[in-house]
């Protein structure tokens, strides 16, 4: 997400806090790049002119130019710009869903992943907020569209209305509203059909239908890819039928990001979720300043913490730390760091949200490293036996030929493997024994004081905090939560494409 964009922009930051001193033309040509760099982004011409505009008025003053680190200046006006552009009035990922049941309408193009983003939403619900949800498909044209949201219902546990042939959909809608309020729950989604807005029939169907129940929330799920577009069928869908946020879906495959950029400047209204995959757990919530943080490559450490939370257990992260502290790490902390790493979107988007990682992502990406890598050396952990995991130094020549014969793969390998095996195991004893106990610190703060993540991380210490930034930036390394790659020393030479 936001790739090329961040790409070009961090290039241009970076020449800029290279130089001592600034002048108004050094800032000027900065900003005729950035400019550049939105247009290509696919950003608006509108919304690109008055986002350099504001930069300019803020960037070209003497608080700048007579700055002690004048480009670092210019980078934080750009990033309260991207914020102010980006924020909504409203917290983006608080539905307004009081007084149950509450009516929620979906609503978008064909094949925009609406019926996917519906049983994404209501998982999060659910999980997240303890939320009675039912489901209700208005999608009486689309062969199977219903069979669909029944099937996803039950993989997350969420109640759908009954099929009944032959139904229209603002009946069906009726039906869902009277459903919701004898069964006590709390939310209900209409996953209508999806409709082109110049269809005449299909808009004034959805139009009944929110008449019937009076949605809440009338979320439109447009596809990120389709850049502009999904900007001109936002102002579409909210003329004739009154949207109060929009969700895109497919931003992990959205390299520009142009649409989320242009979205809440040109129609008003904020964005809620963005889709970053297949999977039901895909979904964040667009959040202005951490979105802000990765495009200008400043890492997201708070999102970084929120997934390491919701993967790992109190007590889990409790036993790791102990035996981290004492540099006790075999090939089974290994495997869970991995499978860790897995568990919280992959390499790349661990590394996305690392301060100052973002621009090594790419570089990884380039040399050949993917998350096949991570499968493999799992492999080569699992065709250990029991014994060779808590000791792989009892790991000679023909033990490692035997491990690598079982997991398909070379012992040159494994060897490097073990390798970063060794390298993970002295970093965790340093982070155990360094000043103030960092590694204690810094895991505390992001379990909670009840195991619970805290909200904005309250309750960890500020400065524990900042040290654990400063050392994940430094080192590449999250420790603890899934940095067990090394990166990027210990992946080097590993698994690299020929």
């Amino acid at each position: 997400m936001f790739e090329n964009l961040s790409e070009r922009l961090t290039g241009v930051f970076d020449r800029l806090t290279k130089q001592g001193a600034l002048s108004e033309d050094d800032v000027k040509t900065a900003l005729r790049e950035v400019r550049v760099a939105l247009l290509e982004a696919d950003v608006s011409l509108p919304v690109a002119r008055e986002f350099v505009k504001k930069v300019q008025e803020q960037a070209t003053g003497q608080s700048v130019t007579k700055s002690v680190t004048p480009g670092q200046q210019v980078v934080k006006i750009v990033h309260d710009a991207l914020v102010d552009t980006l924020r909504g009035e409203e917290d983006p990922g608080k539905l307004k869903i009081d007084n149950p049941p509450a009516p929620i309408l979906m609503v978008g193009l064909q094949g925009g992943g609406k019926t996917t983003t519906t049983g994404k939403i209501a998982k999060r619900l659910k999980e997240k907020e303890g939320k009675k949800v039912l489901l209700a498909s208005l999608d009486v044209y689309r062969p199977a569209a219903m069979d669909q949201l029944a099937i996803l219902g039950t993989q997350i546990g969420v109640d759908t209305l009954p099929i009944v042939k032959g139904e229209t959909p603002v009946n069906i809608a009726k039906r869902a509203k009277q459903q919701a309020a004898l069964g006590g729950y709390d939310v209900y989604f209409l996953d209508t059909a999806g409709r082109l807005q110049i269809d005449e029939v299909l808009m004034k169907e959805v139009e009944d239908v929110r008449d019937v129940v009076d949605p809440r929330e009338t979320l439109l799920v447009v596809d990120g890819l389709t850049g502009q577009v999904a900007v001109e069928v936002a102002e579409e869908f909210d003329a004739k039928i009154g949207i109060s946020g929009v969700v895109l879906t497919r931003m992990d495959g959205d390299g520009r990001g142009g649409a989320a950029l242009s979205m809440r400047a040109v129609t008003g209204k904020p964005i809620r979720f963005v889709g970053l995959g297949e999977k039901m757990d895909a979904l964040e919530t667009f959040e202005p300043e951490r979105i802000a943080g990765r495009i200008l490559g400043m890492g997201d450490i708070v999102s970084l913490v929120e997934k390491a939370q919701e993967t790992i257990e109190a007590e889990q992260a409790e036993r790791m730390m102990k035996r981290f502290q004492k540099g006790q790490f075999n090939m089974n902390d290994l495997k869970m760091q991995l499978e860790q790493m897995m568990k919280m979107g992959g390499m790349e988007s661990v590394m996305g949200m690392m301060p100052g990682m973002g621009k090594m992502a790419k570089q990884v990406q380039d040399a050949g490293f993917d998350d096949k890598i991570i499968k493999r050396q799992i492999a080569l952990i699992q065709s250990m036996t029991k014994r060779e995991r808590a000791n792989p130094q009892i790991l000679q020549a023909s033990r490692k030929k035997r491990i690598a014969k079982g997991a398909g793969l070379e012992v040159s390998e494994l060897n490097k493997l073990l390798k970063m095996q060794r390298q993970m195991s002295d970093m965790m004893k340093k982070l155990g024994k360094g000043k103030g106990g960092m590694l204690k610190q810094a895991m505390k703060g992001m379990l909670g004081s009840k195991g619970g993540m805290p909200k904005e991380l309250a309750g960890m210490d500020p400065k524990a905090m900042e040290e654990a930034a400063k050392q994940l930036g430094a080192s590449g390394k999250l420790p603890g939560l899934g940095g067990g790659m090394g990166l990027p020393s210990g992946l080097s030479g590993f698994g690299k494409k020929k």
